[in-house]
């Protein structure tokens, strides 16, 4: 399949992303580009190795980077990192580029007990987003 506009996967750390992204880009013939690959082959460290040993700051630096020049192919599947449509500047870069957006929901209570503080922050940040984003689509109706 020749694709001239990426798909972008959402969604939180694990609700399969990755292995969705993976099959689709399979199944189309397509490149598939994992970002949290990408920045842990960037900075040789494991994403939860970045966010104890440099921080959250230092790792939504990255992230923002390496999407967004990840986002300048065409024809790609991608996945974002877990909070990374949180963030401005790709949200604009992946709307301007008209990209496909597939969200990748999981049940929240199947790792709920097991999420870090941070990790839960983020995951009401996202969901509150995107109720946000729908109620702003459907009062535009």
């Amino acid at each position: 399949m020749n694709l001239n506009k990426n798909i972008v996967l959402l969604g939180m750390m694990g609700s399969g992303k990755s292995t969705i992204g993976f099959l689709l880009s399979k199944k189309i013939n397509c490149s598939f580009l994992d970002v949290d690959k990408f920045i842990e082959k960037e900075t040789n460290l494991k994403i939860h190795d970045i966010f104890q040993k440099k921080g959250e700051n230092y790792f939504r630096d990255i992230e923002e980077k390496i999407t967004l020049k990840l986002l300048k192919n065409k024809g790609k599947v991608i996945s974002l990192g877990g909070g990374g449509f949180l963030n401005k500047n790709i949200r604009k870069e992946i709307l301007k580029n008209q990209s496909k957006i597939a969200d990748i929901e999981t049940n929240r209570m199947y790792a709920w007990s097991d999420m870090s503080k941070v990790k839960k922050d983020l995951w009401n940040k996202l969901h509150a987003f995107k109720a946000g984003v729908k109620d702003q689509v459907t009062n535009l109706a």
